[in-house]
C-alpha cells in the first residue's frame, strides 16, 4: 500500500478506530522491545538477570548456558511481531501475538508450580500475557485489515 493510499485509509477511519490501530500499534512495540531487552540481559549477564524471573534457583557453572539460549529465543520473539508490524501484515500480527502470549502464561504458571514468587509470577508473567492478549485482540479486531 502506497503512503498516499495508507494515509488516506487512515484518515477515513472513525477517531475511535484509529485510537484503536495506535495503541494496538504502540503496544505491539512495548511488548516486542520489551522481551528484546530481557533476552539481551539473558545473554549479556544471564546470572544476575535470572533471579528476577521469580524461581526460587536458577542454573549455576555451566548449565547457565540455558539462560543464554532462553535469551536468544526472547529476541527473536521480539523480532518477529516488529517485522509483521513493519510489512504491515496485521491481522497475522495479531494471531502471531495471541500465539506468544502462551510463553509467559506458562511462564507463570511454571514459577509457581516450582513454588516461586508468588508475585513476580502474578505480578510480571501474568500480567505480561495479559497485555498481550489484550494487545492481539486489538489488532484481531481492526476494521479494514486485510486477511494475510
Amino acid at each position: 500500500m502506497s503512503v498516499t493510499a495508507a494515509t488516506t485509509a487512515d484518515t477515513a477511519r472513525p477517531a475511535d478506530s484509529r485510537l484503536r490501530v495506535h495503541l494496538a500499534t504502540a503496544g505491539t512495540v512495548l511488548v516486542s522491545l520489551f522481551i528484546i531487552y530481557v533476552g539481551v540481559s539473558y545473554m549479556a549477564a544471564p546470572g544476575s538477570t535470572a533471579p528476577g524471573f521469580g524461581f526460587p534457583e536458577w542454573p549455576h557453572g555451566a548449565a547457565s548456558a540455558f539462560l543464554r539460549i532462553k535469551g536468544n529465543r526472547d529476541v527473536v520473539t521480539g523480532l518477529a511481531p516488529l517485522l509483521l508490524l513493519l510489512t504491515g501484515h496485521r491481522r497475522a500480527l495479531g494471531w502471531v501475538l495471541l500465539a506468544e502470549s502462551f510463553a509467559p502464561f506458562g511462564d507463570c504458571f511454571t514459577v509457581l508450580a516450582q513454588h516461586g514468587s508468588t508475585a513476580t509470577a502474578l505480578g510480571v508473567h501474568l500480567t505480561a500475557a495479559l497485555f498481550v492478549v489484550g494487545t492481539a485482540a486489538l489488532l484481531l479486531t481492526e476494521r479494514g485489515t486485510r486477511r494475510d
